[in-house]
C-alpha cells in the first residue's frame, strides 16, 4: 500500500488507478471483522442478503423463519469490548406475526435499485411482496403459481419497473410494479427456475437458470429466448481487445452474416445447385423440418445444457461482459455473454450444496468471485480459477454472500442463523482513536491510576 501512495504522490499513478488498486488490495485481504458485528434476530437460516445500491448503507436480510430485517451498517447502535466492537442491531424487523408478513420461508430479499424506500421479498408461500420501508407495510402483493426461489430487478431500467421471478414453475414471470399485474411470462425451461439475473449492459436482457441445467437469455421485448448456453460451445481465454474484434468483423463481414457459422459459409446455395425436381423435394424436406421444429417440440439447440444438474446461482460481472453460473454438479463456469461461449476456466471447487439456490458475489473490478461452498466461503481468481482465500467462520452451510463495493466488505449468511462481516484488517489503535473522538475521553482500558 505504501508503494501505491508513493507512486500517487510522485504522479506515476493516476487517481483512478490508485483507487482501484487500493480497493483490490482491501478485497484480497478480507478476514472476519474484529470491529463490526451484526446482531441477527433471525431464528432460521439466512437465505438472502443485499446492500442497497444507492448509498451502500443498509443491509437487507431474509430468513427461513419468514422474517426479514434491515440493518444500518454505517451507523452503530451499540458498542462492546470497551468500544472496540461496534454492534449493528436491526432498525426494522418483520416476522410472520406481522399482519402482512410471509407465512413460510423467505427465499429472496432485494432492494428497489434506485431508492431505499422500497424492497421486495419472495417466499415459499407463493407470494412476492413489495414493502414500504418507512411504514413496514406491504404496498403490492403478487400471487405466484409456486415457491419463489429468486427475484431480480434491473439496476439500469428507466423504461420499466419489472420484477423477474424464478419459481418452481417452468415459466418465468415478470411482475410490473407500475401496474400491479404480470406483464408477461417467458416460456422455455422444462423444469423449475432457480436463478434470475438482469444484464448489466441492457435493461431489456434477462438471464435465467433452471433445474433442467439450461441458462437462457431473453429479450423481454419479444417472444422466446434468443440464446441458450451450451457448455460444449467453448472458447479459451478472454475476449479479444476491441480493436482486434473490429478488424476481424470488417474482414469477415463480406463472407459472413451475423447468424451464420463457419460451416454454413462454405455451403453452396441450395436453390441454385438443384434442379426443379430436387428443389421440390428439398422444399418438402424443409417443410418437414419446420414441422419437426413446432413450438410444442424442442430443437437440439434448445436442449443445450450449461450444467449437468440444476443451475443454482447466476451472477454477472460489473462490466456486463461475463456471467458466472453455479450448478448442482459442483461446477462453476464463466461465460462470455456476447458470444455465449464457455471460457473453460477451471475453478477449484470441492463441493456445492444442492438443496437450495446460492447467492454469488463479485468484486467491483471483477477480480474475485465469492462462492458459498458448504460450511465455508471461497474466493476464486476470475481468470485462473485458483482459490485466492477460504473464509471459514460459519458452523453450518453458507447460503448467500453480498459484497459491498463502498467499504470493500463482504457479508455472509448461513444455516447457523448468523450474519458475518468480512472486512480488511483494522488496527485496534484506529478503533481507540475513533472511540476517543466520539466520546471525548479515553476508553477504560487505557485509564491509569493517576488519570482525572
Amino acid at each position: 500500500m505504501w508503494k501505491e501512495i508513493g507512486d500517487r504522490q510522485s504522479g506515476k499513478l493516476r487517481p483512478n488507478s490508485f483507487i482501484s488498486r487500493i480497493r483490490s488490495n482491501r478485497a484480497s485481504s478480507l478476514q472476519l471483522s474484529n470491529h463490526k458485528e451484526i446482531v441477527s434476530p433471525h431464528r432460521g437460516a439466512i437465505n438472502s442478503l443485499q446492500v442497497d445500491l444507492t448509498e451502500g448503507r443498509y443491509l437487507l436480510s431474509g430468513a427461513s423463519d419468514a422474517s426479514l430485517s434491515v440493518y444500518d451498517i454505517q451507523h452503530t447502535t451499540d458498542y462492546e469490548g470497551g468500544g472496540l466492537i461496534a454492534k449493528h442491531k436491526p432498525i426494522l424487523h418483520v416476522d410472520k406475526q406481522h399482519q402482512n408478513g410471509h407465512k413460510y420461508a423467505i427465499s429472496t430479499a432485494i432492494w428497489y435499485p434506485i431508492d431505499t424506500g422500497l424492497f421486495v421479498t419472495g417466499s415459499f408461500d407463493h407470494h412476492i411482496n413489495v414493502w414500504d420501508t418507512n411504514t413496514s407495510q406491504v404496498v403490492m402483493d403478487f400471487k405466484m403459481p409456486g415457491k419463489v426461489y429468486r427475484t431480480a430487478m434491473s439496476s439500469l431500467a428507466t423504461s420499466h419497473m419489472l420484477i423477474a421471478a424464478a419459481t418452481e414453475d417452468v415459466q418465468v414471470r415478470l411482475c410490473d410494479m407500475a401496474s400491479g399485474a404480470f406483464s408477461h411470462t417467458l416460456s422455455g425451461h422444462r423444469d423449475g427456475v432457480m436463478a434470475v439475473e438482469w444484464s448489466a449492459c441492457s435493461e431489456w436482457v434477462l438471464m435465467t437458470g433452471g433445474c433442467d441445467g439450461a441458462i437462457r437469455f431473453w429479450d423481454i421485448r419479444r417472444a422466446g429466448c434468443f440464446s441458450v448456453l451450451d457448455q460444449s460451445h467453448s472458447q479459451l481465454g478472454r475476449r479479444p481487445p476491441l480493436l482486434e474484434r473490429s478488424t476481424t468483423k470488417v474482414t469477415t463481414s463480406r463472407s459472413f452474416s451475423p447468424g451464420q457459422t463457419s460451416s454454413s459459409k462454405t455451403r453452396p446455395p441450395q436453390k441454385k445447385a438443384t434442379s426443379k425436381h430436387s428443389g421440390g423435394s428439398r422444399i418438402l424436406r424443409q417443410g418437414k423440418q419446420k414441422q419437426r421444429l413446432h413450438p410444442g417440440l424442442l430443437s437440439s439447440q434448445d436442449r443445450a445444457t450449461a450444467h449437468y444438474g440444476a443451475v443454482m446461482g447466476l451472477k454477472a460481472t460489473e462490466d456486463g461482459m461475463y456471467l458466472l453460473s453455479a450448478g448442482s454438479d459442483s461446477r462453476l463456469r464463466l461465460w462470455d455473454i456476447e458470444s455465449g461461449c464457455n471460457t473453460l476456466v477451471h475453478f477449484e471447487i470441492t463441493r456445492l450444496q444442492t438443496t437450495k439456490p446460492i447467492q454469488l458475489a463479485v468484486t467491483q473490478d471483477s477480480a474475485l468471485v465469492f462462492v458459498p461452498c458448504m460450511t465455508s466461503l471461497k474466493a476464486f481468481d476470475l481468470w485462473s480459477g485458483k482459490t485466492s482465500m477460504t473464509l471459514q467462520g460459519h458452523y453450518e452451510h453458507v447460503n448467500c454472500c453480498c459484497y459491498n463495493a463502498y467499504d470493500q466488505e463482504l457479508f455472509t449468511g448461513g444455516n447457523d442463523r448468523h450474519i458475518l462481516i468480512w472486512s480488511p484488517p483494522k488496527l485496534i489503535s484506529q478503533d481507540v482513536d475513533e472511540w476517543d473522538g466520539r466520546t471525548g475521553k479515553p476508553p477504560a482500558l487505557d485509564e491509569d491510576n493517576w488519570s482525572d
